[in-house]
């Protein structure tokens, strides 16, 4: 009997100690996993931080490139940049200026989370593959790799805050002959909703889609890749020792990267930006097939929102608003970046944009 005692708490401790060490395990396990969830967090909060700071600074350019993307070009009113902003001032007073910039900031920061989230992960993805197809563990990504990285991140981004960006376009160019009076954001969704339908939330959607891979794209690639080159050939030492770059080296990097991605991506901005005002006479143009102003043109689709407005205002009608753009995306894309990675460093999380 005692024997068998004996057996039955050897047992019984083996069990107790078995216990232990799976629980060791166990709580092991769940350190990395807690880890990993706090620093999506970080990324998240970095990245929605860098789109409202960014986004904020130059919002009265953004309203006034809206407003000249969609003006009547017969009843002109805003005519270029300076002139554009002093009408405003002078007719609407400083909040003019940052009219539809709370709904702006409402989409843009989870847009801007949502992008650089994407794109780190969507970078370590392709970088993996990239990989093992090469055989070579130390491969890093290339121009174009990070190009693909950043069109991915822009689709996932654009498609989960579209319906946002659709109510801030249209809250931004209301007057008082327009449609619909838009109290603020939620009356904005549900007044479209009830008068136009679901779908009308999605206007403009396709255009922005494949505006977003070159645009968002060619930001990330020539970002990193413009810094990458600064690292290795240090050239006039915007480089210190510790190959880090400094915060207006980075700047400049990101102005260079906003400027590539706009040139190329706008032309499907402004389309989009139409296909969103259709039905609203005193936002859109307003031409025939004779020139004059007389009925507000119906668009069907992309192509035929391309196709008309060549056809009726040229071709320089595709880049209205490019140059109060420019002026904006400058400073807007640098700040993003810039202040992406530093609240990331405040945050304890890696610098780099991508591992």
């Amino acid at each position: 009997m005692a024997s068998e005692d004996v057996k039955a708490s050897e047992s019984a401790v083996e069990k107790i100690v078995n216990l232990a060490e799976e629980a060791k395990l166990a709580r092991q396990e769940i350190k990395p996993t807690s880890h990993a969830v706090i620093s999506i967090c970080k990324s998240l909060v970095a990245g929605g931080v860098a789109g409202g700071v960014s986004r904020t600074a130059v919002a009265p350019l953004e309203r006034l490139k809206i407003l000249l993307q969609v003006q009547n070009p017969h009843n002109i009113k805003y005519n270029g940049t300076i002139s554009g902003l002093k009408y405003i001032w002078r007719t609407e007073g400083f909040k003019g200026l940052f009219k539809g910039n709370g709904t702006n900031c409402a989409r843009i920061v989870p847009n801007s989370a949502v992008k650089f989230f994407s794109y780190e992960q969507a970078s370590k993805g392709i970088l993996y593959l990239y990989q093992q197809q090469t055989g070579n563990e130390d491969a890093q990504l290339t121009p174009l790799l990070r190009l693909g990285a950043g069109a991915c991140a822009g689709i996932i981004a654009m498609s989960a805050t579209y319906p946002m960006d659709m109510v801030r376009g249209r809250i931004t160019v209301q007057t008082e002959k327009s449609p619909y009076q838009y109290r603020g954001m939620f009356h904005a969704l549900s007044t479209i909703l009830r008068e136009e339908g679901p779908r009308a939330l999605y206007k403009g959607w396709l255009p922005s889609v494949i505006g977003v891979i070159p645009y968002v794209g060619l930001n990330f690639a020539v970002y990193e890749s413009l810094k990458d080159w600064l690292v290795k050939t240090k050239p006039l030492g915007l480089v210190d020792d510790s190959t880090e770059l400094g915060v207006v080296t980075r700047l400049a990097c990101g102005a260079v990267a906003g400027t590539v991605g706009q040139t190329v991506a706008y032309p499907l901005d402004v389309v989009r930006r139409r296909m969103q005002m259709v039905g609203w006479k005193d936002a859109a143009s307003i031409v025939t097939g004779d020139g004059k102003s007389k009925a507000s043109v119906e668009y069907s689709g992309m192509i035929d929102t391309f196709r008309k407005t060549v056809r009726y205002e040229g071709v320089r009608a595709l880049y209205k608003g490019l140059v109060p753009n420019s002026v904006k995306v400058v400073p807007s894309i640098a700040i993003a970046f810039v202040t992406y990675e530093q609240v990331k460093d405040l945050l304890g999380v890696e610098i780099r944009i991508s591992d």
